[in-house]
């Protein structure tokens, strides 16, 4: 198949039916079921993130969104397993590239990411020994790499710079050597299999190991130029899932609506001749339309940034920062337009708009959508110093 950004991105559109089919499944099961992870890795969502140097497409942000997004319209789970999937493309770029090509020989390979320090690196000769439990690792059941971070111990003393700040790093471990914790009970996305993943005195060597404090590129090419890189195409299952409601919505017009009468003459006809229906409607493209518009309008300007060498203006830094939390916020509340024109048809489980409020509630608690965002944002909007998460 040939694996250039449009056909990968028709190849994910063309998923759909099959998508739709096993939908259950993914939520029964809570996770995505393998055969089709295969038909994902054939189309070639996995790897959109790969360097050509490797055989990869190296797609730009652009259309790695839609192809996210894409999916997303199909089902939550499988658009957000696959934008964290495909992060093995970015993260492997900030090591030595002859160790990353080992170990990503195969650049369909999936990775599940944690980034959050709840494990222990104890230094140890040419490495570290990793210990710890890490939650939210999505699509942990299929991948072949876990990524975890972790505070840097020297035998039982933590290790912090000159300012007092822990040092940290970012471990890559092999699925097949790690637990997989059945955890993942939640209101949404519950097919995404977001397990903790535990690991116990395993040794990892260094030059499998980064820290966001001292990032090293080791890759040429404007994708690999910017330290949190894997937040590009962050945002596309909440437009997926937003599409979705209001595709439902739209879908759900031709039933009958509720009879009501004026100056006692009976009124009758179907959910969509209710000027209410047609309100939420028209609403709910607009916040949509507003939503993207403005995610493509920063990513785009971001990206012609990195691609001519410029340095990342101090506005432009803090629109990147929350425009993943600004989105989130528009998808939702188009969904909820959808949501509630429908009415109480919308709270069963078997309607596709309760999975997509349950969805996209759940992902909008993600800690890159945190209200702290703003905050981090408008520090930098001030001309004040930017607050930087530890990693």
């Amino acid at each position: 198949m040939n694996h250039d950004g449009e056909s990968i991105l028709n190849a994910a559109t063309a998923l759909a039916p099959a998508i739709r089919e096993c939908r259950d499944e993914i939520e029964r099961e809570r996770r995505l079921p393998l055969n089709l992870v295969d038909a994902l890795k054939k189309a070639g969502v996995f790897r959109v993130a790969m360097p050509r140097a490797w055989g990869g497409p190296e797609l730009d942000p652009m259309i790695q969104l839609r192809v996210v997004e894409a999916l997303s319209v199909a089902d939550a789970s499988v658009g957000w397993c696959v934008m964290i999937g495909c992060e093995g493309g970015y993260l492997s770029g900030f090591l030595d590239q002859q160790v990353a090509r080992e170990m990503y020989s195969d650049i369909d390979a999936v990775t599940a990411v944690a980034l959050t320090l709840t494990g222990k690196a104890v230094k140890a000769k040419g490495g570290y020994r990793v210990s710890g439990q890490w939650p939210f690792a999505s699509g942990c059941q299929h991948s072949t790499w876990l990524v975890g971070g972790c505070l840097v111990y020297e035998g039982d003393r933590q290790l912090t710079d000159s300012s007092g700040v822990p040092l940290t790093r970012q471990c890559f471990l092999p699925t097949k050597e790690a637990q997989i914790l059945d955890t993942w009970y939640t209101t949404g996305l519950r097919g995404s299999g977001s397990c903790d993943f535990a690991i116990s005195d395993f040794y990892v060597p260094e030059e499998r190991t980064f820290s966001f404090q001292e990032l090293k590129f080791y890759r040429e090419g404007p994708l690999y130029r910017f330290f949190f890189n894997i937040l590009f195409n962050f945002c596309g299952p909440a437009l997926g899932v937003a599409r979705a409601a209001i595709n439902a919505l739209i879908d759900a017009g031709t039933r009958p609506r509720r009879m009501t009468t004026v100056g006692g003459k009976l009124q009758t006809g179907e959910l969509r001749d209710d000027g209410f229906v047609q309100d939420s409607v028209a609403r709910a493209e607009a916040t949509l339309a507003a939503a993207r518009a403005y995610l493509f309008s920063t990513i785009s300007e971001f990206w012609d940034t990195l691609v001519a060498r410029r340095e990342i203006p101090a506005r432009l830094l803090a629109h990147f920062l929350m425009v993943s939390s600004q989105v989130y916020a528009m998808s939702t509340q188009a969904v909820e337009y959808a949501y509630k024109a429908r009415g109480g048809s919308s709270v069963y489980a078997s309607n596709i708009l309760d999975r997509c409020m349950r969805d996209v509630l759940t992902m909008k608690q993600h800690t890159v959508n945190s209200l702290r965002s703003y905050t981090m944002s408008g520090r930098i909007l001030m001309g004040l110093p930017p607050e930087q998460l530890l990693l």
